[in-house]
């Protein structure tokens, strides 16, 4: 008897049934276990080896009488594997597929798949068979392509510009860090969907729900989406403009595996620098005009964001000198360019101007980096130009919005102070001035959401009207007549306050809290050129009985003093039996609008 063939598996081979195959011929365990494709090994309950047929001796190279009757320590260099896989089958569990590492004869490691299951006896573990599965080959695979993605991953951590990737259904699979600085927060990988930012707005303001970015778009219509900007907030509060760029990924039969997005910051005006070659699928999806050219300005690569934005096709362009797109003004810049490529530097983003190819100028961004061959030698230039026409056209307008926001920002908070001072006069519990303040300013709220929306330009009389007496319910019950006046934005504020004041009272004592009566608001402008009047009057007609008015309380100190003041006018609340009117009139200059027409 061979040592691989101990008294054990002999016995165990002996104690198999005999089977018959198809063609009627008994099918033989011993020589099943012994010929058999399949690696196997039978061990006892301390771990020793038993037995071990052909196969397993040949995947591992060993002869028999050096594997047989050795513990599987000596053969498994994570002992923490043994112990585990002994202790799970002495409890009676079956081991499928468990991988494992094992040392061949010549010192290589295998990596192989364990499947076994016990072979017990009063609950104790007398023996078990393990077929043993070799994975190397798999496994070198999984390494490689883990190696690969590693190194994917490790190219795009390493660029400027904010990227991130989602599977099909939009869940973000990967954000280099870029993307996290930008956006400000940290995204949660296979939970957050479609965009990396805390939350998105629209240009003008309103808010974008992360299914309708452009991300979710592009995965919902399989394409990309391009010149679509849009404001992002992180949690800090702060706001950043930016231009994205989702593309989808398709596997090799064309079907939407997921996405990618790229985020370009319109704020700082921050470049990337050219992807390298294992980028270029990137490269090609850019809107910016990306250029190679070697060290005598010959161009020598050309995407579509340079046809864009020069109007050169790539046939046109390659080949020619890059001079051909500098005006004769600014050519002594491509030799000042070449001497720093040469050194090795890197031109950081600088605003120039360059000519298109029907002679107009355009404005751009540069950033020019040296490219090197496989042995690091500088071979040529890539240039990064972007048109910053609309860019400088943004900044402008964002900087002039910028400021009215602050002016009338602080116009608010005395607004707001002057509230908080009269109402804490006139109000005779805690609770009723933290109703009364918080009504008031929910009315300046209003006015304020009007103005943001007109950019501050201001708002009309209907539309300020309708804003304040609308929570108070029966609006059509007010009738409005008058030529169309866009008030100032100071006008909305302060005749937003007397509307509220206004509506208020009738909601209490007047036309509004009943079922009869009717408001009129009529306004008109008397006089020419710089003496125009500007005329209005709120009339309540035909509701409940009013008794008096209060001379003291905050309403009546907005519509007599307040509001016409802030406009430069005269105001006057008078009573009759069944309904309030009050009169407004005031420079026409005072309370127009600069962008009324």
């Amino acid at each position: 008897m061979n040592r691989n063939e101990g008294p054990q598996a002999s016995a165990i081979a002996s104690k198999a049934p005999e089977m018959s195959g198809e063609d009627g011929r008994d099918f033989d365990y011993q020589d099943f276990f012994e010929n058999g494709a399949v690696a196997l090994h039978l061990v006892n309950a301390d771990g020793v080896i038993l037995h071990a047929n052909r196969a397993e001796l040949e995947l591992l190279g060993y002869p028999a009488e050096d594997y047989v009757g050795r513990h599987l320590a000596e053969f498994y260099p994570d002992r923490a594997v043994i112990d585990d896989i002994l202790e799970r089958l002495a409890r009676g569990e079956r081991i499928t597929r468990y991988p494992a590492r094992m040392r061949a004869h010549d010192g290589s490691i295998k990596h192989v798949e364990i499947t076994s299951s016990a072979h017990l006896q009063d609950g104790k573990l007398i023996n078990t068979r393990c077929f043993t599965i070799d994975v190397t080959d798999l496994e070198r695979t999984r390494t490689e392509l883990r190696q690969q993605d590693n190194t994917y991953h490790q190219i795009l951590d390493g660029l400027p510009v904010a990227i991130y990737t989602t599977d099909r259904a939009g869940t973000i699979t990967y954000y280099n860090r870029a993307a996290a600085e930008l956006a400000g927060r940290e995204p949660e990988i296979g939970k957050d969907k479609w965009c990396v930012t805390f939350k998105l707005f629209t240009p003008d303001g309103k808010e974008l729900p992360h299914d309708e970015c452009p991300m979710a778009i592009a995965l919902r219509e399989n394409r990309p989406v391009r010149n679509q900007e849009a404001i992002a907030q992180r949690p800090d509060g702060s706001f950043f403009p930016f231009l994205p760029y989702p593309t989808p990924i398709r596997d090799d039969d064309g079907n939407l595996i997921g996405a990618v997005n790229m985020l370009l910051d319109l704020t700082d005006r921050q470049r990337a620098e050219e992807a390298n070659q294992h980028l270029s699928a990137i490269v090609e999806s850019s809107f910016d005009a990306i250029v190679s050219k070697d060290l005598n300005a010959l161009i020598k690569s050309w995407n579509h964001g340079a046809e864009r934005l020069f109007g050169y096709t790539a046939d046109e362009a390659i080949g020619r000198p890059v001079t051909m797109l500098i005006p004769d003004d600014h050519q002594d810049e491509e030799p000042r360019i070449l001497d720093r490529i040469r050194r090795g530097e890197r031109v950081e983003t600088y605003q120039t101007i360059r000519q298109r190819k029907d002679g107009s100028l355009v404005p751009v961004s540069l950033t020019v980096s040296p490219v090197r061959n496989a042995a690091g030698q500088i071979i040529g230039a890539s240039k990064i130009a972007r048109d910053i026409t609309s860019a400088r056209e943004n900044e402008h307008r964002i900087r002039l919005l910028m400021r009215e926001v602050n002016h009338r920002v602080k116009n608010q908070y005395a607004v707001i102070i002057s509230m908080i001072r009269e109402t804490n006069k006139r109000a005779e519990t805690p609770a009723e001035f933290e109703r009364q303040l918080r009504e008031r300013i929910m009315a300046l709220s209003r006015s304020h959401d009007l103005l943001v929306s007109e950019d501050w330009k201001g708002a009309t009389i209907f539309e300020l009207l309708l804003a304040q007496a609308k929570p108070f319910g029966n609006e059509e019950r007010i009738s409005m007549s008058g030529p169309s006046v866009v008030l100032s934005p100071n006008a909305v504020q302060y005749l937003g306050i007397a509307f509220h004041e206004l509506a208020t009272n009738s909601a209490k004592y007047g036309v509004l809290s009943g079922d009869e009566g009717q408001i009129s608001v009529r306004w008109n402008i008397t006089g020419s050129g710089a003496s125009k009047l500007f005329h209005m009057t709120w009339d309540e007609t035909d509701g409940p009985q009013v008794q008096t008015i209060a001379q003291g309380g905050f309403g009546t100190v907005v519509l007599k003093r307040v509001a016409p003041a802030a406009v430069g006018g005269k105001g006057d609340l008078k009573h009759g039996s069944h309904g309030i009117t009050w009169s407004l009139q005031a420079p026409l200059a005072e309370v127009e609008g600069s962008f009324a027409h």
